[in-house]
């Protein structure tokens, strides 16, 4: 034997031990260590080692297999038909390809005029259902594709199930396939409802689902926010399909079985690939989770005459989409200095391409959340992305730990000006008690919030310049009103011409609005709506400098807690001159008028209470949310069966969602500013 080959062997060995062992913790623990990127990694490396040396493959490879044993509790269950797994294309290449070996297989058949029926690839649990005489009389998990568990107990409570399916020619015996998921609206809803009563919450929607099926109690199960999609059918009997995969899952919905609105069919590799980018632009508003798309040859006849491998089908491929979930490493842990003096840990990673991006960075919010995850240096973890939200690490994989690595403890000092650290009364949070004018960090963070977009909206005062500034130069938001085109002009990477442009932006800053001033001081706690809604009932920044704690509870939106940071903050002599001198400096805002109430009068949105969801491309949503207001509306951020509208801009997703399943009458800007205007 070559030294290759023998080379082959042993890896071959060692990345079958490996899957197995995933396997097991996947299906039958219902613990997954790793997130579906990294096995899909592994089984891909395993495939190519036995693609070169097919004397390696064995009866017994992860390869030639479709999923591990059943896990014991329930009685098993022997399937009709193999519910058999899918091949994945992790490129559009490899999907080219895969198209192009379909019609060298069909031969007479061409590529281009090829049909596929295409749907997403759900993130749930497959299941099989055996409705006997239009009833369903026995559902079972995929288990390892032959043999699977009977979970018939727990498929009945839920709900989009149906337990008799109803309309003409159901056949005698009908096996339907389908992927029971929890959507993310109820895995939210669940997860907040778990913390409030000490559970555990779930760590994602598919977890959420699987463990739900495999629940020996069914009242646990009817408890669960479960839903189903059928997506094939597999044993007929006494009784006929039609000849598609497309027009068979249209029958499975005429007899009352819940399909995906997604699938449809498309021509051809082009159709494939444009039906995925589509889909890809649309995942993040999905009110379920997805990990790819799944594309079918349609006609069953061509079905028939491709066949199966011993794992998978020939005539259906997995497009997946860029993995959001990654193993990396843990180089170290560092603490992080923010505006409030905030002490956060971050975990300073191996990079990693994960959801469409590299990480290699990661917040871990507090000593709690460090402490309970367990993260330490030298750990290898799972990093969760999904579209734009942070990267988050899920957890360590434990048996990956290295001997020696030590817990992280909080710091006493700060790491940036060395003031104590402080961890008051049950707050998660530590903080630094230097203040912005002792501590760097504060001061950065603090000048970066207040030019930031949403609050003095200071074009070009970008994070490099502002940290230059910080150093020696300005020490409060005021210093930045006194800055010179020729003081710029003398840093680094400054140009006179970008210089004067930063100085015409500062100035122009000058023009703001009330509720901005007041999210730019940065008042802890005093966010965008509640900084708006102080504005409008105080009017000016003297009645609120003049308001006592029982007048600012009486402010929307204001509680004890904001009421206290409000007095504390404009009790600060030293923000007290901040104020003095940054109007003094020339920042203005148009007055309110406190004194006209428009909700007297019989408007559009008198007594509604209002969402906003999604991007609104021409109105700021503060200005949108207070001319609501204005009108007798009450603006919230939560749908709820009290909503009475929704607003809903570009890339609405869950609220709308939701909002649509509540009935809840939902309008766009455009119909917004028209209600406005007429106003």
């Amino acid at each position: 034997m070559s030294d290759e080959f023998e080379i082959a062997r042993t890896k071959a060995a060692a990345l079958t031990k490996e899957i197995n062992a995933h396997n097991h913790r996947y299906y039958v623990l219902d613990d997954p260590t790793v997130p579906d990127g990294e096995y899909d990694r592994l089984l891909v490396a395993l495939q190519a080692i036995e693609t070169q040396f097919p004397e390696l493959v064995s009866p017994t490879s992860p390869t030639q297999r479709v999923g591990a044993a059943p896990a014991a509790g329930f009685p098993v269950v022997t399937h009709a038909l193999p519910m058999l797994s899918l091949g994945n294309a992790f490129s559009d290449e490899e999907l080219e390809r895969f198209v192009v070996r379909i019609g060298e297989r069909l031969g007479a058949v061409e590529i281009k005029d090829l049909v596929f029926s295409a749907e997403p690839k759900l993130d749930g649990a497959a299941v099989s259902m055996m409705y006997v005489d239009g009833m369903l009389e026995r559902a079972a998990t995929r288990g390892d594709g032959v043999h699977g568990e009977d979970i018939t107990h727990n498929v009945r409570t839920i709900r989009s199930v149906p337990l008799t399916l109803t309309g003409a020619d159901i056949p005698d015996r009908l096996e339907v396939r389908g992927e029971i998921f929890m959507p993310k609206a109820g895995f939210i809803a669940y997860n907040e409802r778990a913390e409030a009563t000490g559970e555990k919450p779930f760590v994602n929607p598919r977890n959420a689902a699987a463990g739900s099926l495999r629940q020996l109690d069914p009242a646990l199960t009817a408890r669960r926010p479960l839903d189903m999609y059928c997506y094939a059918a597999g044993l007929v009997e006494g009784g006929t399909l039609p000849t598609t995969h497309t027009d068979t899952l249209a029958k499975l919905a005429s007899w009352g079985l819940k399909t995906n609105p997604e699938v449809r069919p498309v021509t051809g590799a082009e159709g494939c690939i444009e039906y995925y980018q589509a889909l890809e632009q649309r995942r993040a508003g999905l009110p379920y989770e997805i990990d790819g798309v799944v594309f079918k040859v349609d006609a069953f006849d061509l079905q028939e005459t491709l066949g199966n491998v011993s794992r998978a089908p020939r005539w259906a491929i997995a497009r997946k989409f860029p993995a959001e979930e990654a193993v990396t490493v843990v180089r170290a842990i560092e603490w992080q200095v923010g505006r409030t003096g905030a002490v956060t840990p971050v975990a300073r990673l191996e990079p990693v391409f994960v959801g469409g991006v590299t990480v290699s960075n990661a917040t871990l919010h507090n000593i709690d959340e460090l402490q309970r995850k367990d993260i330490r240096p030298g750990d290898s973890v799972t990093i969760r992305r999904a579209g734009d939200v942070i990267p988050e690490i899920v957890g360590s994989i434990l048996e990956r730990r290295p001997s020696g690595a030590e817990p992280v403890a909080l710091p006493s000092v700060c790491p940036v000006c060395g003031s104590p650290v402080e961890r008051i009364g049950d707050e998660s949070v530590a903080r630094c008690i230097g203040g912005p004018l002792v501590c760097t960090a504060q001061r950065v963070e603090g000048l970066k919030h207040f030019s930031s977009r949403k609050a003095m909206d200071i074009e070009g005062l970008g994070s490099k310049l502002i940290e230059q500034l910080a150093q020696d130069r300005v020490s409060s938001p005021a210093d930045l009103y006194r800055l010179t085109a020729e003081e710029l002009a003398q840093l680094d990477r400054m140009a006179e011409k970008s210089a004067k442009n930063v100085i015409a932006a500062i100035d122009k800053s000058k023009q703001t609005t009330l509720p901005r001033f007041l999210f730019a001081l940065g008042i802890r706690d005093v966010g965008e709506t509640t900084a708006e809604s102080l504005a409008m009932h105080f009017g000016s920044i003297e009645a609120l400098l003049a308001a006592d704690e029982a007048a600012l509870i009486d402010v929307e939106d204001v509680g004890p807690v904001v009421a206290k940071r409000v007095l504390s903050f404009f009790g600060n002599p030293d923000m007290q001159v901040l104020i003095r001198e940054l109007r003094a400096l020339g920042i203005v805002w148009p007055e309110i008028d406190t004194t006209a109430d428009e909700s007297d009068h019989d408007h559009f949105f008198s007594g509604k209470t209002v969402v906003l969801t999604g991007t609104l491309s021409t109105l700021n949503r503060t200005e949108a949310s207070a001319r609501i207001k204005r009108l007798g509306g009450k603006v919230t951020s939560s749908v709820t069966s009290k909503t009475d509208l929704l607003v809903a801009g570009e890339k609405a997703g869950s609220k709308l969602q939701k909002a649509q399943n509540l009935e809840i009458e939902v309008i766009d800007e455009e119909t917004l500013i028209r209600i406005f205007d007429e106003s």
